[in-house]
């Protein structure tokens, strides 16, 4: 029964943030020199894809040479994120970041 079934609109209470869960993963970016800093390897560098689940109010950042099997974690990683907009731009400044290298690290949550 849907709530148009029932003859009545009932607000529905928030999504439990614990129950959320998203995921976002851009493929083939080329990093800056210096790359990106992995929890296991260390720095690592070139045609990089970065994936981000997030769930449980924390974004988590991994990363991989485009194509391989291995995911690595980002040092920093996971980033707090209160919701899935939030988590999101965590998943953007990454890409920013491992375009820019440097030994790139996971973002600052962002602040509203």
């Amino acid at each position: 029964m849907t709530e148009h079934d029932q003859g009545s609109r009932q607000a529905r209470p928030p999504a439990d943030p614990r129950a959320s869960w998203a995921t976002w993963t851009t493929q083939s970016i080329i990093s800056g020199p210096g790359g990106v800093t992995t929890v296991e390897v260390g720095p690592i560098s070139g045609d990089l894809t970065v994936h981000t689940t997030w769930v449980d109010g924390e974004a988590r950042l991994t990363v991989q040479y485009t194509g391989a099997l291995d995911w690595y974690t980002v040092s920093g990683s996971p980033v707090p994120a209160s919701d899935e907009t939030s988590a999101r731009a965590v998943h953007q400044a990454m890409v920013n970041g491992v375009k820019a290298g440097r030994g790139a690290i996971a973002p600052p949550p962002p602040t509203r």
